[in-house]
């Protein structure tokens, strides 16, 4: 039996979300928070823009999303807040935030038991032409005496927000996603799930639970996901949607990955979810990771900071067809 000392109960959700139901999809969040609560969970992860939906967005006006958008203090998250303080939990949550000069962000509010709120902005948004990116990274404290860190989807595929995070402090990394099934660009990249395998999921289960698991949902989040663990020494919360998300199918796969890279928990249920598991906080100090973030060499790594000239803004980036060039000189 583990001490309760370096054990850290934690919990990652993937849900559907109905795209502009907030009614809905806040009802759902809390029949989980209440779940893992009954659980004896203290941080519970839920998926990106999970209050709203999300890939529908990009065919919305800028006019509708401010219209359907809330700042941090709005009553969404504010019901979220009071859910945190009821159960003494760590909440984490994804929403479309709109700030005091009407900027929209794709954010992640994590509403602490005492009341706090912290809100990371994506860093690299690409839903909408209209949505900002973030500029800081999100690290802090919890009552448990660990930090908690937040990247939401792409975010975490550049290495960079990864290492940062962890250099900050960060020992559990919150990932929110809505990924899986996208049409990629790259060649050997993911391709779309067929909608009718979803559809028809209760009528043949193993059809679809064989696409989540496959190359375009669990085998895609193997070649890097559990990299960004290990490297850094840290657990990750993965979470995501499942299911219908506009026209494509989200592949759920929520999991927890501790700092060896090594998966303790998972689902690849073609359904709503939840993921619960015991961080062993005692593996930090000494996982391979960490101990080799000792060995940097910063005055080295000046080529990061850089700019090549060919630099794109997120979505221009994230929906490029044509190559990039193998060989890249600095500015």
């Amino acid at each position: 039996m583990k001490n309760d000392d370096v054990v850290l109960r934690c919990a990652t959700v993937q849900f559907e979300p109905r795209p502009d139901d907030k009614d809905y999809n806040r009802a759902r969040i809390e029949h989980h928070v209440r779940e893992a609560a009954a659980a004896g969970v203290r941080v519970v992860a839920f998926p990106e823009m999970c209050l709203l939906g999300y890939w529908h967005l990009r065919r919305q006006s800028a006019e509708r999303l401010r219209t359907l958008a809330e700042p941090v203090t709005g009553p969404s998250i504010s019901f979220i807040r009071r859910l945190a303080v009821e159960h003494g939990m760590a909440v984490g949550v994804g929403y479309l935030e709109i700030d005091e000069q009407e900027r929209l962000f794709n954010s992640y509010a994590v509403c602490l038991p005492d009341g706090r709120v912290h809100c990371h902005r994506k860093l690299h948004a690409f839903e909408h032409e209209a949505i900002s990116s973030g500029n800081s990274y999100t690290v802090f404290d919890t009552p448990w005496g660990v930090r908690l860190g937040v990247l939401i989807c792409w975010d975490n595929n550049l290495v960079e927000n990864v290492r940062a995070t962890a250099l900050l402090g960060a020992s559990v990394l919150l990932a929110p996603h809505q990924t899986g099934g996208t049409a990629s660009r790259s060649p050997h990249g993911m391709r779309p799930i067929p909608a009718q395998l979803w559809h028809d999921r209760h009528r043949d289960p193993e059809a679809i639970e064989a696409e989540l698991r496959g190359p375009n949902g669990r085998q895609w989040l193997m070649r890097w996901l559990p990299a960004r663990a290990h490297d850094n020494g840290l657990f990750i919360l993965f979470s995501n949607g499942v299911g219908q998300d506009d026209d494509e199918i989200r592949t759920g796969n929520a999991m927890i990955i501790d700092p060896y890279g090594r998966i303790i928990e998972e689902t690849w249920a073609a359904a709503d979810a939840t993921v619960v598991a015991d961080l062993d906080l005692s593996l930090l100090p000494l996982s391979t990771g960490r101990r080799w973030l000792q060995g940097r060499r910063p005055e080295l790594y000046d080529v990061l900071t850089q700019r090549f000239g060919d630099e794109r803004a997120p979505r221009a980036a994230r929906f490029a067809a044509d190559p990039v060039p193998l060989l890249r000189t600095p500015r």
